[in-house]
């Protein structure tokens, strides 16, 4: 059975204690400012919504954002910034979406109208190790593999690198063209194709001379593969005298150089979904300490989350990590660090800890375990929605717990995958958990570009270019950015109400902005604010508000059709 929106928000106010905002208690209050949207205005300004003016600069998001600490982001306005968006990753050969009109990693103009249309702020879009730095070495080759204190392998080829980042930037800047940021994640499944995965160059692959059997089934079943053990742990020990780890510091010092004046790139995610399978408590510290150290190196080192410093460092890491090799080539843009995704995937605990560094982001993935492997779809639906709840719960006390005097308060948190599945009722309950925390999202993926390690029940748009009905819920009204502190935020699918409420600043001069999806409101809607009023045209898909000067709070609402009905 489906369960009710009440029952969705009964178990939000039970594990996190938010509750949607009264509608009543809102009520009683004179509004300030009332404008209806009609149909026909709407459809009038249809073709600009995805171009809104930059005239004044606050009718979108754009620039640097910062993370000074706490859980939001922040745009140079001094406004807290709410992110929506998709992944696109292109995991087979050259490795990588661009324009290329005929290829079947093209990506279009269309595709970042598209997603713009959508209401979308942000695609994190893959790059691949082994796209910047195929080099020419084989598996287990013993320049790379032999045992031995790490040195400088003669792998990496600068033009090799620029011709593959040219492409990324194109991809980029389209997407710029539509006020659509990109994070660059470094992106692997399973480490590389002989585990029937993709992300490692092969030069990169030692597993002591093992042949390497790629197991049946489906790809996941590879994360039990002795041989993949291996290879990652050479990774992560930077134990042979190939130098891993140095080399994936070069490469991403690289594309770091290469982007850290492009305004649409928001940051970087320097590894996707890190892992340590054998989920023990002894396991999942051991790998705590060797994933911290190879965020900072060990010049750095920190302390886990439960306060016990990583003094075991593996001797062989470099000095200096990931992190202090990205900001060295780019000291503006956010890093956004994933915990143990092993852990983090059956809703346990991150021991990953504070990292004393500026602007990062702590990036999580949710998934539930009561799914179809082939459909993504939840064969229990209140069980996959308790436990993704409980995964956000989760992480948002870890992200406070991780203060540093960079960040006090602990960094920014944000959820970069979530979803892979058509299940309209599970998606409805995910983000409606995730408009009650304030935290801003990427859904898995935007389309299935044949992905090795992935279903083509997970893109949000089909192979005829129709949209899934996915869509329904993902494109839903949120505030983008708020010229103040968000108290509240709640939107009902069904009945299309929208309220959010926010503490104003004083400070901060630029107006609140909100994104309004025609799609959800195709016969127009009625805006009410109270404390504050509408300074955007009716039927605008960005919503523009000021607050009163007397206000201390500012609720603005949104229901379907006009103001008398």
């Amino acid at each position: 059975m489906v369960p009710t929106l009440a029952a969705v928000l009964t178990l939000m106010t039970a594990v996190l204690g938010i509750a949607p905002p009264s509608g009543a208690a809102a009520a009683k209050a004179p509004s300030t400012t009332r404008q209806y949207s009609s149909a026909a205005q709407i459809a009038a300004l249809a073709g600009q919504e995805n171009l809104p003016s930059t005239s004044s600069g606050v009718s979108v998001v754009s620039g640097t954002l910062h993370a000074p600490g706490g859980p939001f982001l922040y745009d140079s306005y001094g406004r807290v910034i709410l992110l929506h968006g998709v992944n696109a990753v292109y995991k087979l050969a050259p490795y990588e979406l661009y324009p290329d009109p005929g290829q079947p990693w093209n990506f279009t103009s269309a595709d970042a109208q598209h997603i713009a249309g959508l209401g979308f702020n942000v695609v994190r879009l893959g790059i691949l190790w082994q796209g910047i730095e195929p080099g020419t070495g084989s598996i287990n080759d013993p320049a790379t593999c032999a045992a031995g204190p790490p040195g400088q392998a003669d792998e990496f080829n600068r033009a090799t690198a620029d011709a593959y980042l040219a492409n990324i930037k194109k991809t980029v800047d389209l997407l710029g063209q539509y006020h659509v940021y990109s994070l660059l994640d470094m992106h692997q499944d399973v480490y590389n194709q002989a585990f029937r995965g993709e992300g490692a160059p092969s030069w990169a692959v030692c597993t002591d001379g093992v042949p390497i059997v790629a197991l049946g089934g489906r790809w996941s079943d590879n994360y039990a593969s002795p041989t993949l053990h291996t290879a990652e742990e050479h990774f992560w020990l930077n134990d042979v005298v190939g130098n891993l780890q140095g080399q994936y510091d070069l490469t991403w010092s690289t594309v770091a150089g290469y982007f850290a004046n492009n305004p649409w790139v928001i940051g970087y995610d320097p590894y996707n979904e890190p892992y340590e399978p054998l989920l023990t408590l002894d396991a999942t510290e051991a790998f705590a300490i060797q994933l911290e150290c190879f965020y900072t190196g060990t010049a750095h080192p920190g302390t886990l989350l439960h306060g016990e410093a990583p003094t075991s460092c593996p001797v062989d890491d470099p000095k200096e990590g990931v992190i202090p090799s990205i900001q060295k080539a780019d000291p503006h843009h956010l890093i956004f660090v994933e915990p143990d995704n092993y852990s983090v995937g059956t809703d346990g605990p991150s021991l990953l800890g504070p990292m004393n560094y500026p602007n990062l982001v702590y990036n999580f993935h949710a998934y539930c375990g009561a799914r179809s492997p082939v459909t993504g779809d939840p064969t229990d639906l209140d069980g996959c929605a308790s436990q993704e709840l409980r995964n956000m719960a989760r992480r948002q006390d870890e992200r406070a717990a991780m203060t540093t005097s960079s960040q006090p308060g602990g960094p920014a948190w944000f959820m970069t995958e979530f979803g892979a599945t058509q299940s309209v009722p599970l998606l409805d309950e995910l983000t409606s958990f995730t408009d009650g925390l304030d935290l801003g999202w990427m859904y898995w993926s935007w389309k299935y570009y044949d992905d090795p390690t992935g279903s083509s029940n997970e893109a949000l748009v089909e192979a005829d270019g129709s949209l899934a009905p996915s869509a329904s819920v993902l494109s839903r009204p949120y505030p983008q950015a708020v010229a103040g502190t968000p108290i509240s935020n709640w939107f009902e699918v069904v009945n299309r109400d929208f309220q959010f409420v926010y503490a104003p600043s004083s400070v901060v001069k630029a107006p609140t902005l909100l994104y309004v999806p025609g799609r959800q409101y195709a016969s127009g809607y009625c805006t009410s604010v109270i404390g504050g009023r509408v300074v955007s045209a009716p039927g605008a898909s960005h919503l523009l508000v000021t607050a009163n000067r007397s206000a201390s709070r500012v609720t603005v609402s949104l229901k379907a059709g006009n103001c008398q009905g």
